[in-house]
């Protein structure tokens, strides 16, 4: 693990939030992608201060916002001793040399940010090396800038390219450290795959959904265990797997790394042995945070993240729209002739809306325990008509107790035990 992480965990950090207006992007979008970045300043340990936002056709080459803003930003931060700048966006090594150079105080992007947050969430040795070779791997081409003492050399017989031969020699140690890690996560994959193959043809329920939507908590209320949650971003990377009964089907349920959006697309290859679990799941649960503003989004990243995951394959997934109780709505007056928004329809009509018309789909408040029984019972239905799909005799003898056999499941085990030997 690189050993110095770029935000200071000892006391906060000041800093400032830097985004930009394009044609991509609304100052409505950009306002909330900020919202978010200062989410993430705050799980890294900073302390937002204020949030600067330009209007531009697209960033500027050099310094990402304009000779302006930059100077602007600049009085701010010198007279508020800000240590530290935040950008929404992933920025070029010349970017962050040029903006740093301007500033003099430490720059960060989106991605290194996310990866600080990676690097202090991660627990066991799996998560330690993917996040690891996803530093190194952001690393790689940000060396020039690491070695701008050497500039200060100049001249004479034997003095030139110093800096060179000392990034070269760099790049060479970081690419042996790359193909290191590489070979040790593929060596974490053989040991995952077989992980999976020693669970047996239990159906597997994988978590999955934006960050901080809840699917720790979730899987805690599901399983009845202790997996770490915190209302912050990626309180978890390590994949949990537990064994969940519900009446008298068990299956496996998995809680995943939550998705993000700007998600780099070397933290996804680094988590690929992470990931296979939702790639291998039978039945995915999509957990949505319906308190969000955002959630449509949200939903819209999930679900490209697992194009990007799955490929083509087409998996069963049941929509859960989780913390109801955080759901906030102003009743309308009856002469109030304004057009509905979100703000104020109440949860009954909510589950009028085209969330509810999904075939399969649950409003929940996973922390206050509302209505987890009607999520059990569907996931009972999906899991059941993948084991029935598998073992047809042992879903007749399901449905033989279910429907008026006085025998216990002991007696269903047994018999199901006696039919496989004969």
């Amino acid at each position: 693990m690189i050993e110095d992480n770029i935000i200071n965990k000892e006391a906060n950090e000041r800093t400032v939030l830097v985004g930009l207006v394009t044609q991509r992007q609304s100052e409505a979008k950009v306002r909330e992608y900020l919202d978010e970045l200062a989410f993430l300043a705050r799980t890294a340990g900073a302390e937002p201060e204020k949030e600067f936002v330009q209007k531009l056709e697209y960033p500027n080459p050099r310094t990402y916002v304009g000779k302006g803003k930059l100077d602007e930003i600049l009085k701010y931060v010198e007279e508020n001793e800000i240590g530290l700048v935040i950008f929404d966006d992933e920025l070029s090594p010349k970017q962050v040399a040029n903006i740093e150079k301007e500033l003099k105080v430490k720059i960060l992007d989106r991605t290194s940010l996310i990866l600080d947050i990676f690097a202090k969430r991660a627990q066991t040795a799996t998560a330690r090396t993917q996040v690891e070779l996803a530093q190194y791997q952001y690393l790689l081409p940000r060396l020039t800038r690491m070695w701008t003492h050497l500039e200060r050399q100049r001249g004479g017989i034997g003095m030139r390219g110093p800096g060179e031969t000392q990034i070269e020699t760099d790049r060479r140690i970081i690419l042996d450290k790359i193909a290191r890690l590489k070979e040790g996560l593929a060596h974490i994959d053989r040991q995952k795959s077989i992980q999976r193959k020693n669970r047996g043809k239990l159906t597997r329920v994988a978590l999955v959904g934006y960050t901080n939507v809840g699917k720790s908590t979730l899987m805690n209320v599901l399983s009845k265990s202790d997996v770490f949650a915190e209302n912050k971003l990626f309180a978890t990377l390590d994949t949990t797997v537990r064994k969940v009964t519900v009446e008298n089907l068990p299956f496996l349920l998995t809680d995943t790394v939550g998705f993000i959006r700007k998600l780099p697309t070397h933290l996804v290859d680094s988590f690929k042995s992470t990931l296979d679990e939702v790639r291998e799941a039978d039945l995915l649960v999509h957990v949505v945070d319906v308190s969000h503003p955002g959630f449509e989004e949200q939903i819209e990243v999930v679900e490209k993240t697992l194009r990007d995951v799955c490929g083509d394959q087409r998996k069963p997934m049941v929509m859960v729209f989780n913390k109801i109780d955080a759901f906030t709505y102003t009743p309308k007056a009856e002469d109030d002739l304004t057009p509905a928004t979100r703000e104020n329809i109440s949860l009954d009509e909510f589950r009028k809306t085209w969330m509810a018309r999904q075939p399969d789909c649950v409003f929940i408040s996973a922390k206050k325990k509302i209505n987890i029984d009607r999520l059990k019972e569907i996931l009972y239905e999906k899991a059941r008509e993948i084991h029935a799909e598998r073992f047809p005799y042992n879903d007749f003898l399901y449905t033989k107790y279910e429907e008026g056999d006085n025998a216990d499941s002991a007696d269903a085990e047994e018999d199901m035990e006696a039919k496989k030997e004969s």
